[in-house]
């Protein structure tokens, strides 16, 4: 029979890591633990990390509600993986970061338990997965000093936020990087910071510096501004928070067939999961809309299993995925950054915590 159980575990950031919520120095997740009763030391992991603010289950009480979810999965008495997983996809629209765990502690023991979600060369160590430079919130200076070192790192496409600072200083800025760096592929995220009424004018401005495009320029909810600058901007749109608050697959189809976005970004942890995210990427391939993955902070055990779906995928685009060195207590594992490259070493080990001290 299979089971289920959730433990804590607090990521600590090297250093306060300024975002548009807020400045984080530590991040709670949770990490699920797969296991049969007749096989009790052959355990898969995965990890579940809504974000306080932005996950749609990402309330106080989510740890509760975990070790509810996981009781309610052992009382069903599951002896099939592809039973349990079809149960936990009942839970991708009202908590969406467990279901991911659970997807992935399930998928990791069907697998064999050793953390290789999927067998692609990448995963084998014998292919690299280049990703994007993320550039965090700063001061003008300190911005422009990432991006300099981000590129001399070998990162070919960089992302940065917008909105923080006055809207000319950024555009200055993004002047400068452009001038300085013609080929470098430039994405921005303006997490809902442009007014309704001043978000066509800033996106014509944006368009001479060859943006790839803007995540979220305005705020959630407005589906009909959105379907008008998706129509009118010159610089391609992509919707990053407005997945978060569907519910149902018509509400997601009919977002996609109103507003008609170009771009999706893709977080696992916020939708559901690997399947779930797959519902998302066929519906707007449906659509000739384009994706680009996203992790979101997720420890290395989400990381991994991130990369390794992500690969498996394919594709020549470059996504938005972590590189694992955020945290001082990172549970150390076979992925390494090589330039702007996430490959697997397989002469690393993982060294997880132990199951019964995962509340660092």
């Amino acid at each position: 029979m299979l089971h289920l159980a959730v433990m804590p575990y607090r990521l600590h950031f090297r250093k306060p890591a300024p975002t548009s919520r807020g400045i984080l120095t530590t991040r709670t997740i949770w990490f699920v633990h797969a296991w049969r009763s007749e096989a009790p030391e052959q355990v898969g992991w995965g990890e579940s990390g809504p974000l306080p603010g932005l996950s749609r289950d990402g309330s106080e009480e989510f740890g509760l509600r975990a070790k509810q979810f996981c009781a309610q999965f052992n009382d069903a008495h599951f002896d099939s993986i592809d039973e349990a997983q079809q149960w936990v996809q009942q839970a991708i629209w009202d908590f969406p970061a467990l279901a991911f765990g659970a997807e992935m502690a399930l998928r990791d023991l069907h697998t064999g338990a050793q953390r290789r979600w999927w067998n692609t060369p990448f995963t084998r160590g014998e292919q690299a997965l280049p990703t994007h430079g993320l550039i965090w919130m700063d001061d003008i200076d300190g911005i422009l000093q990432q991006i300099e070192t981000k590129i001399a790192a070998g990162f070919t496409v960089i992302k940065l936020k917008i909105g923080a600072l006055p809207f000319d200083q950024e555009l200055a800025l993004l002047r400068t990087v452009r001038n300085a760096h013609p080929d470098v592929e430039i994405r921005l995220d303006a997490n809902g910071a442009f007014s309704p009424a001043e978000a066509l004018d800033r996106l014509d401005a944006l368009a001479p510096l060859k943006i790839a495009f803007v995540e979220q320029p305005v705020q959630t909810g407005m589906w009909g501004v959105l379907a008008d600058l998706c129509r009118c901007s010159p610089v391609p749109i992509a919707l990053d928070e407005e997945l978060i608050a569907i519910r149902s697959p018509e509400e997601r189809d009919a977002l996609l067939s109103i507003v008609r976005p170009q771009f999706l970004i893709i977080k696992p942890t916020l939708l559901g999961g690997f399947a779930a995210s797959e519902d998302w990427i066929a519906e707007a391939e449906m659509r000739a809309i384009r994706w680009i993955i996203n992790s979101l902070l997720e420890s290395n055990l989400g990381l991994n299993a991130i990369c390794q779906w992500t690969s498996a995928l394919g594709g020549a685009q470059i996504h938005g995925l972590g590189t694992g060195g955020l945290f001082t207590n990172n549970p150390p594992s076979p992925l390494t950054l090589n330039g702007n490259c996430l490959q697997i070493d397989p002469s690393l080990p993982w060294q997880l915590p132990d199951l019964a001290e995962t509340d660092a």
